[in-house]
Parts: C-alpha cells; structure tokens; sequence
C-alpha cells in the first residue's frame, strides 16, 4: 500500500476528496493532510509518501512553489487537482514534471485513473529499488546509502545504458540533488564515476580473456566501437590493440621471472 500526502487548504474539501472513493482500492492509503505550505513541508519532512496531491483551487502561486520545493529534493509523483484550465498553469505542471494535472471540475473517475496509473509507475520502481536493497542487504547488514545503491546499479548493469536520470527516478530523487550528493561523497562526477569503472572493468577483460574489442566493448556499454576507442585511449594513453599487446609482454615477463626464481632456488 503507498501512502498519500493530500494538501488542501480547505479542510471541508478535504473531507469530500477523501471520500470520492475507497482510496486502498487503488493501493493508497492518505496517509495525512496539510492545510498550508509550511504544514505540507513539514509533513514531507517527518513521514515519506509515495504520492502527493496538491489542491490549486484556493491557490494556484502556493500549489506551484510546493511543486518547485519538492522537486529541489525529491522526485515523488505529484498530482495536482483543480484550478483553472490554464495553458501557462499546464506549462509550469510539465516543468516540475507532475504525474497528472486534472482541472476543475474533479471528477471521481479521473483521479482514480490518474492514481491506477501513478500506482502502475511505482511498482515498477519499486521492484528495482527494492532489489537493489535486496542486493546490497546481501552484502553489508547495515542499510545501504543512497549512493551506495547508484553505485550497486552501475556495477549491475555496467553493459546497459546507464543514465543518473534513470537512476534518480528508481530511487525518487532529484537527478540534479542526487548529483551533487554523489559528487560531495565520492569526490567525482557521476559521469566520471561511470567512466572510471567502464574503464577499469575493460582493461581486465583486455587483460585477462581473449574477447574480441568489439565484445568487450559491448560488456562495458559501448553500442559503437570507435566511441570506445576514443574513451579507451583517452583514459589509459593507449589504444585497447596497444593495451592488450602490452599487458601479454608484461605477462610473459612476470611468468618468466618466476619460473627463472624457483630454477634458482633448486
């Protein structure tokens, strides 16, 4: 069951949004109300929902700054109910990428379809949350970071296209704040994070298989050959042709020294 923030400033239409229907029907359960926007912040703040639903019917300039306080931080689905059929109203709803803007009159069957579909939206992502938690959990027995979990992700699907859009979106944040959290930890970019392991994960399989480039190359998340080259040259200095050749000299050295010392200790 997902829980639901409903901010409405006005407690009597409060009472009939929660009534229009069996909300644990659709899998939510409302789970508080916020009547002002400091009540709604606060609310965030102290219990996590899974949805939130903003009314813009006393308020149109109060509903919308939520939607950009939230959007600093969190990635949860917004649906906003009631207002005017406003052009510039829709712009900025698209901006802050709410899940659904349903005009006034609200009717019963709409927010119920916007709600089949936000709840559709959410099993998905939390079945990749929660396998990722699920791994991570395997490991450690402490419960894993956020940035623990983006990292778990890029060494799971290091041969996908990777993208800390896609990631901020599994786990409801802020692809911009997810970013910066990353960076502030890690002392890197996410980009300069995935780069780094695509590359070092690379110089292994050069290192120690006899894979083809162009299938090495597919195992790190490379579609098109000559883009790897590229990134493969600028990361080591030399050419993944030039790397492997290299790496087969420095083998038959180090086997060589080896075997010339257990000769010598005969």
């Amino acid at each position: 069951m997902y829980k639901a923030l409903l901010v409405q400033p006005d407690h009597y239409s409060a009472a009939e949004t929660r009534l229009m229907f069996h909300w644990e029907q659709h899998g939510f359960m409302l789970q508080a109300d916020a009547d002002s926007l400091v009540d709604a912040q606060a609310n965030i703040r102290t219990q996590p929902v899974d949805l939130i639903l903003i009314d813009l019917k006393h308020s149109q300039a109060s509903g919308m700054l939520l939607c950009e306080r939230i959007r600093e931080h969190s990635r949860v689905p917004i649906i906003l109910l009631g207002g005017r059929h406003d052009f510039q109203l829709l712009r900025e709803a698209m901006a802050f990428q709410v899940s659904d803007y349903i005009a006034d009159p609200v009717q019963p069957e709409d927010l119920a379809s916007s709600l089949r579909k936000v709840k559709k939206e959410l099993d998905v992502q939390s079945v990749h949350s929660h396998r990722l938690i699920l791994n991570h959990e395997n490991k450690k027995s402490q419960k894993p970071s956020n940035i623990d979990l983006v990292k778990q992700y890029v060494q799971e699907q290091l041969n996908q296209n990777i993208t800390l859009k896609k990631i901020s979106s599994l786990l409801h944040f802020n692809c911009a704040y997810l970013g910066q959290k990353f960076k502030d930890q890690e002392n890197m970019s996410f980009n300069e994070y995935l780069l780094q392991q695509r590359m070092e994960k690379a110089k292994i399989l050069l290192e120690r298989t006899d894979m083809r480039i162009y299938e090495i190359a597919n195992e790190v998340g490379y579609t098109e050959i000559d883009w790897f080259y590229k990134k493969f040259k600028e990361y080591t200095g030399a050419s993944a042709n030039e790397y492997r050749k290299q790496s087969s000299v420095n083998a038959q050295y180090e086997m060589s020294f080896w075997k010339a010392l257990a000769v010598a200790k005969k």
